[in-house]
């Protein structure tokens, strides 16, 4: 463990992250050779992964992320709890979204965009802890901008929920191995999508 002048870890080796993951070392080796988790090596050969990409990681396969590892990031965005953020240019199917969620849990606070500018100012101001995004929004590449979100620190990694009017079994399994965790295909079952929102908020 290497760290800085405020004696925290600026960097985790692969052990570290297999022991704060409750992993095997090898495991932990495996998720940075497939590109699961980001890291460097060393000019000894050895991987090391930044404390801000431990906690992307660990959020986006919904596991619990120490306090220790949290208190290690040097610009930690505070997502705010039962927050939602509906992305969908078709502008009646998210309001029928957003009403139906809110009558099922009237604590969810829910904020609407209706193209991707809107989403970005949207997603930076606001901070949602889940995203329900439509992968065809006109003008942007749904799957980059899944991406973006996971990987970026400045939207505070949201769960993500994928909807899309295309039958595209490659779709699914392309945002799935990005880190989204729900994908429904429209016409939505609205009261499956509460059920899978609520157990995302319950895992925040």
């Amino acid at each position: 463990m290497e760290k800085g002048k405020n004696n925290k870890p600026t960097v985790y080796s692969a052990l570290e992250v297999a022991n704060i993951c409750g992993v095997v070392n090898q495991t932990a080796i495996n998720w940075i050779r497939s590109n699961h988790l980001a890291a460097f090596k060393t000019p000894g050969g050895q991987f090391r992964v930044y404390p801000e990409d431990l906690v992307a990681f660990m959020e986006s396969r919904g596991m619990r992320v120490p306090t220790e590892v949290l208190d290690c990031c040097e610009n930690k965005v505070v997502v705010k709890p039962h927050t939602l953020l509906i992305v969908d240019d078709d502008k009646a199917l998210n309001n029928v979204i957003s009403q139906y969620l809110k009558k099922q849990d009237e604590s969810i606070q829910v904020f609407q965009a209706y193209d991707g500018f809107e989403a970005g100012s949207q997603l930076v101001q606001r901070l949602p802890r889940c995203v329900i995004l439509d992968l065809d929004l006109p003008g942007i590449d749904g799957l980059r901008l899944c991406n973006h979100l996971r990987q970026s620190d400045a939207f505070g990694h949201p769960a993500i929920i994928v909807i899309t009017a295309m039958d595209d079994s490659e779709n699914e399994k392309q945002c799935l191995d990005l880190g989204c965790r729900c994908f429904f295909r429209k016409p939505l079952n609205l009261p499956l999508l509460a059920e899978n929102l609520a157990r995302l908020f319950d895992e925040s």
